[in-house]
Order: C-alpha cells, then sequence, then structure tokens
C-alpha cells in the first residue's frame, strides 16, 4: 500500500463531478473516476492531465454491488482512499405526485439507497482504520424541502440526507467525516442542463435557475477541510 491520498468520484458526470475531480486534484490527491460508462473516459482523463492531476478511470454500475466493490478495492490496492463522493441520482422521470404514490413506487426509488450505502461499507473500514477520510453524498432539495410532484424520489433523497447526517454524528471524534450536499437546481455543464437548455418547452427558461458546480465543489472542499457542518444546502428552483 502507498502513502497516495485518493480521491474517488463515483458518478462523474461534466458538471459538479468533473469540478470535484478537478478541485481535490488541486490538493494534491490521486484521483479516480468511476461511471458506468467509459465513453468519455479519455477526454475526463485528457483534462484533469492538462492541469497536472493524476487521474485514472474505472467502470461500475453502481447498482452491480459486486462490481463497484471490487472497482474500489482495486484503487484502495493503489492508495489510500481519503475521499469518496457518491454523486449518482434517479433519472429524472415524470414521477406521480405522492399524493398517487403506492408502495411499488416507493420501493424502486430505495434502489438508489442501496449503492451508496455500500460504497461506504467498502471504504468505511480502511478510513476508521487509519483514523482519517471523507464521504460526501449529493442529494435532492425534496430531502429537506416539500416537493409533492417528485413523489417517491422525496423518500430516498430524505433517506441518502438522513444516512450522511447521522453518519456524520456517528463517526464523531474518530477522524473520518461525512455530509452531504443537498443540491435544488440545474448544475451547468452537467447533462440534465444541456438537456434542459436545449428543450425549454418541456423543462422552461433555466435562467437563475443553475448552480456553478466549481462553487459546489469549493464548498465540499472546505466542508472536508474544516469539518464543522455535515451539510450545505444550494437552491436555484
Amino acid at each position: 500500500m502507498t502513502s497516495t491520498r485518493t480521491a474517488v468520484i463515483i458518478g462523474v458526470g461534466p458538471g459538479l463531478g468533473m469540478s470535484m475531480a478537478h478541485r481535490f486534484g488541486r490538493e494534491g490527491f490521486r484521483v479516480a473516476l468511476i461511471s458506468r460508462s467509459a465513453t468519455r473516459h479519455g477526454d475526463y482523463l485528457a483534462e484533469l492531465a492538462a492541469n497536472g492531476i493524476d487521474a485514472h478511470a474505472y467502470t461500475a454500475d453502481v447498482t452491480d454491488a459486486e462490481r463497484l466493490r471490487s472497482v474500489l478495492d482495486e484503487i484502495a490496492a493503489a492508495g489510500d482512499i481519503e475521499l469518496v463522493y457518491y454523486g449518482p441520482m434517479p433519472t429524472m422521470t415524470r414521477a406521480a405526485p405522492i399524493t398517487e404514490m403506492d408502495v411499488a413506487a416507493a420501493q424502486s426509488v430505495f434502489e438508489w439507497v442501496w449503492p451508496a450505502v455500500n460504497a461506504v461499507d467498502s471504504v468505511l473500514p480502511g478510513m476508521r482504520d487509519r483514523g482519517s477520510g471523507g464521504i460526501l453524498i449529493a442529494g435532492g432539495l425534496s430531502s429537506v424541502r416539500p416537493m409533492p410532484m417528485l413523489g417517491a424520489m422525496a423518500l430516498s433523497s430524505a433517506a441518502l440526507r438522513n444516512y450522511a447526517v447521522t453518519l456524520n454524528a456517528g463517526l464523531a471524534e474518530t477522524g473520518v467525516y461525512a455530509g452531504t450536499l443537498t443540491i435544488g437546481g440545474l448544475i451547468e455543464r452537467g447533462d440534465l442542463h444541456v438537456m434542459a437548455s436545449a428543450n425549454t418547452a418541456v423543462f422552461g427558461e433555466i435562467e437563475g435557475r443553475t448552480l456553478d458546480p466549481d462553487v459546489l465543489a469549493e464548498a465540499a472542499w472546505e466542508m472536508y477541510r474544516v469539518r464543522d457542518r455535515a451539510e450545505m444546502v444550494f437552491e436555484k428552483i
């Protein structure tokens, strides 16, 4: 095992995921990118290399628990995993409103909670053994603000938020940090932002509803560094 600190970005995309990679990479972290497709890995790695960041890319669908654990083990073998950012979110669909939610819909959205728990369970023992590390989970605004139109998604958002902030409390005095970025808005450069920009007839005008991923990544770095709060809320809806 080397002493290289690694920041793992799970669910990397062109918006917040890459901003996180750049921000932690500037602090000297080796960066490990994980996404379900390798299609854009070449571009991501070239961009990071051009900025002097040591980065590597891995392919794993987070819903494949065995594959995700295998990739995280491979990354850990090359250097201590000091930071995990978990960013995957369910694909936005026209969900039934909360007043029409049934049990099947509620159960289905929790399939997006288990991968986060799996990722944490994979890396937390090593962090606790070393007495250092950080876990950051991205979540949705419906976890703190009633948004009936999102239906069952509000349940999984609330579960992820509560998981992160309770994990933070449970890790007190261990040297390991956990927190959540609660995001309400379109993240610039992200895939949803691109789609919404090209289809305002469906999504409406996006002016005033966007968030700069570099600003979010800076806040994430400060959360990890200072460790005086378990949550930051970013709202542009």
